[in-house]
Formats: structure tokens, sequence, C-alpha cells
């Protein structure tokens, strides 16, 4: 079994839940999924699963698309609904949807993030998380990220109250909080802010539309029917170039040579070799040796 199932995760599960659920369910070690998201969001997860696992950073490294809620007047531990308050503004609050537009332009493009306590990135060996349950703080590394779009969903034309949330909708980069997205608003409109609710309806290529729950793919599997699940290796490679290997290319690709790099990768950071259709390695520039490009995935067993 070898491929990528759209897996939509539900909320109160961790990703690594979905990948121990799904080994039991396809009966099969080899599983792993494509990117965190948090216990309390739900949304789009691609599974890998068999030779697919090889490509999961592939998967992990595309822009992401989310609806979140966002609420301003408190800001909490974790950034979102489920942390302990920080601080808090209990005052009558107004701003216009001039000033909303204002602030989430302002954010759009790239930006710096400092990601938060409460997350799976390594400081010194160690998840911040776990900094954060013994109720430490260490020093964060400030990343850029990329929000390519940030679309305001509701259509209020004024926003007023003690605590007051509105819909958005955030195309971006990999590495992107959307918790600290949403403190990040609520500076910029001069208040205290979390994220209330986190959908994730896009990842790469893949949408809701196209997911299934773990009961349906229990389902399928019941019915020996999992297949229809399953979305091939290439599916995950379709945004690079593909070439067919013929006689003149075939024993070096076949055995993961080094060759001369090919003009697509003055244009393509991968390029992908194959048979009949069906992937066999993936090729880069090489890191060191300039004209000269080397496998960076390969796929022995498709044939």
């Amino acid at each position: 079994m070898n491929g990528i199932l759209p897996l939509w995760k539900e909320r109160g599960m961790t990703s690594h839940d979905c990948v121990f659920k799904l080994r039991k369910i396809l009966r099969t070690k080899k599983v792993g999924h494509t990117g965190t998201l948090d216990p309390g969001v739900e949304g789009v997860l691609p599974i890998c699963i068999g030779q697919a696992t090889r490509i999961a950073e592939y998967l992990t490294d595309t822009g992401k698309t989310y609806e979140a809620v966002i609420s301003i007047g408190r800001t909490t531990t974790t950034e979102d609904a489920e942390g302990e308050t920080v601080e808090e503004n209990t005052t009558h609050k107004s701003f216009t949807r001039a000033q909303l537009l204002e602030a989430l332009a302002s954010l759009t493009g790239v930006i710096s993030q400092t990601p938060p306590m409460f997350s799976a990135v390594k400081v010194n060996g160690k998840r911040l998380y776990e900094y954060a349950r013994k109720g430490e703080t260490v020093e964060r590394p400030t990343r850029q990220i990329t929000i390519h779009a940030l679309e305001l969903l509701d259509d209020a034309d004024v926003y007023e109250g003690e605590e007051i949330t509105f819909p958005v909708r955030i195309a971006c980069s990999k590495g992107t909080y959307i918790r600290t997205l949403a403190v990040q608003i609520g500076e910029a409109l001069g208040y205290p802010a979390h994220m209330a609710e986190l959908v994730r309806t896009a990842s790469g290529t893949f949408t809701k539309e196209n997911c299934y729950t773990l009961a349906q793919v229990a389902e399928l599997m019941e019915a020996e029917n999992v297949d229809v699940c399953i979305l091939p290796v290439e599916y995950a490679l379709s945004e690079y170039p593909y070439i067919e290997i013929d006689e003149s290319n075939k024993k070096e690709i076949l055995n993961g040579q080094v060759l001369p790099i090919d003009a697509l990768l003055k244009i393509h950071d991968k390029i992908v070799f194959g048979i009949q259709g069906k992937a066999f390695a993936v090729y880069q520039a090489h890191p060191t040796k300039e004209g000269f490009m080397k496998p960076h995935k390969m796929f022995p067993t498709i044939e």
C-alpha cells in the first residue's frame, strides 16, 4: 500500500493520534502525517503511506489555507481559546471595517513571527511546549513567514462590544502560526486577542472536498475498497516537471547517479523522472557541483 490519503482530521485528536489509528485501520506500520494540527483544530491533513512517506516533506512544505475566528479582548498562554488568560481588556471597544481591513493589510506579505511557547518548535533540543508545561520561558527564534492573503469573511461595517469576534481566511506559507497571527491582528488594532476557532481548509492541492474521515476510511477498508481514497505518489509531485526515462539516461537514473543539470532546474527546484508516468526519482541541483544534479528522493520498488 503506497500513496497519499487526504484525511479530514476531527477536533479532539492530535496528528499522531490519527497516524496511530490509521496504522490499525490499514494494517500497516509505514504511515506518517505531513504537519501537525493542534487537537482543537480540524481540517485537511494529508497522510503518507508506504513509499509515499519518503516525500512527506514535500507536502509539509506546501502552502496552507485556514479559516479562523479571531477574538478581540483577551490574550492567553497558548494564544488560542484553550489557554489561561494572560491579559484581558473588558472595556467597550469599537473600530470600523476600514480600520480592520487596514490592520489585515499590514500583516499581508512577508512578516516576522515568534513561535508561541506552546508549540512543537525545538530550542536546545527540546520542544517549546516541554518548557511551557514546566512554567519555563526560553528565548525563541523569530522567523519570516509569508501571508499570501488575509481576507475578512463577514460584511459588518462596525465592530463593537466588550469582546469582538470576526472570521478571516488565511492563505500562508509553511511555518505560519495562526494563533500568533491572531495576536498580531489584535496588536495592530491596539487590543489583546487570541484565536477562538480554526479550520484548515486546504494543504497544498488537497482540499476538504477530497478528504475522508477516519470512520470513512475504516468503512472502505472493511469493504475492501480503500484504494479509492489513496492517491498515487505522483499526485504530491504534480507541481514539478515530469520527464520520462529513456534508454539514453535509464541506467544512470536507475542507479541514482549524478548527471549534468537539466535546463528545467533553472526554473524549478526539482524535477521528476519516471517510467510510464510512475515516479522513480526526484532530482535537484547538486549542492556542491555546479552544473550537475543529483537524486533527492528515489522510489526503487516502482518498476
